[in-house]
């Protein structure tokens, strides 16, 4: 049986549609879009995650590297490449996230990530962006959320 995370099988290539800021209840939202399709994926997320996403999509380049440049760097110098990130759950209201990154020496590995987080490094290193069929079925439905 095939991994889903390491095949597009069961998974949606998304891309960053929108950021909302909700300021009523405070909360900012990352809005992702099927990339081939007409589903929308809400996301909240943290202020410093959000920002973060602005200054990228924004083309603003701080002086000194923020986090996720830090990691996006940090990846490049050990040799391995961002091959996507992946939205793989959601349970009690929280996404769960991967990073599927390629060794130097050719394996897949996953890291376990918050999905702004996620969102924010792909950016930063061109990677395609996914989620499971399955979160989005749930969040289409109504549930988890």
């Amino acid at each position: 049986m095939a991994d889903p995370l390491h095949s597009s099988n069961g998974l949606v290539q998304m891309e960053v549609s929108k950021i909302r800021i909700d300021e009523r209840r405070g909360e900012q939202v990352i809005v992702l879009k099927e990339h081939e399709g007409s589903r929308f994926l809400p996301i909240i997320i943290g202020i410093s995650e959000v920002t973060a996403i602005k200054m990228k999509i924004s083309g603003i380049q701080p002086p000194r590297p923020l986090t996720h440049d830090l990691l996006k760097e940090t990846i490049a110098q050990l040799g391995a490449t961002l091959q996507k990130i992946v939205i793989t759950k959601l349970e009690f209201n929280t996404f769960f996230a991967k990073l599927v990154l390629e060794t130097k020496e050719g394996e897949l590995r996953e890291v376990d990530a918050r999905p702004s987080d996620s969102i924010a490094l792909a950016l930063r290193a061109e990677a395609p962006i996914f989620v499971s069929e399955e979160v989005i079925n749930q969040v289409a439905s109504g549930y988890g959320l």
